[in-house]
């Protein structure tokens, strides 16, 4: 085989969705049962905890098996990201109000984000395109309404509101893992934790906890959140706007 040929027949790209898929050895074993699985091992115990072995087990298939649908598991991330990309909802483009359209996109990907721990994480590692059908159509229809919004450069208005969206859900899905963890509901954790956080910033004027934000935080952490989020996407949105042409 010559140097030419070998360069032709290689993978252009390191992606599931630029490769011919294989013709399976396992009829019943299918490439979405696969990811279904694997996306329900990610939600449960996080990218650590998943391997081909682990996730072959679980389908009563070997590895081999699995490696004809999937070739590596950064092949299945790929593929388990795509799928929980259809989860987010854009609203149309073009509607009288740009502003609740990009908040209800964003709050849509954070309610995404925070049902699958593990999502962020993986959209944040540099280097890998996602290609794949549901993330192309949400990506689409995220240009369509920040084009039809005014925006002269859509996609960096769509970089801004996501890193945002992006950097505290992150946030907000390893406090909650780490809740989890502890066995107890939030506001119990909350509240056990609070007293040790008022005695560190007793001495430090500036970080003085309002009393309103402790009594929510402990019997409404939800709601809590919800607002904090909702409060830097607004700041973000009033610097978006002031871009917009006159």
């Amino acid at each position: 085989m010559t140097k030419s040929t070998k360069t032709t027949e290689k993978n252009p790209i390191p992606s599931v969705w630029t490769r011919e898929q294989r013709r399976p050895d396992q009829p019943a074993l299918s490439r979405d049962a696969i990811v279904r699985e694997a996306i329900a091992m990610l939600d449960a115990d996080g990218i650590e905890a998943l391997s081909m072995r682990k996730l072959g087990a679980r389908l009563n298939a070997g590895a081999t098996s699995l490696y004809r649908h999937v070739a590596t598991k950064d092949e299945l991330m790929e593929l388990a990201v795509d799928e929980v990309a259809a989860e987010i909802h854009v609203p149309p483009a073009g509607g009288p109000d740009w502003r609740a359209a990009v908040t209800e996109a964003a709050g849509s990907f954070r309610t995404t984000a925070l049902r699958h721990p593990w999502l962020t994480l993986v959209l944040g590692q540099a280097g890998l395109a996602y290609l794949g059908p549901n993330y192309m159509s949400f990506s689409e229809r995220l240009a369509a309404l920040f084009t039809a919004a005014g925006f002269p450069e859509p996609s960096r208005a769509i970089e801004t509101v996501f890193s945002y969206a992006m950097g505290m859900s992150n946030a907000e899905a390893a406090w909650l893992t780490t809740v989890a963890r502890s066995g107890e509901t939030e506001a119990d954790f909350i509240a056990r934790l609070m007293p040790a956080a008022q005695q560190a910033a007793a001495d430090h004027t500036h970080l003085a906890i309002p009393h309103a934000e402790v009594e929510e935080a402990t019997t409404d952490p939800v709601a809590l959140r919800d607002m904090k989020f909702a409060y830097g996407l607004e700041v973000v949105l009033d610097g978006l706007a002031l871009r917009l042409p006159k």
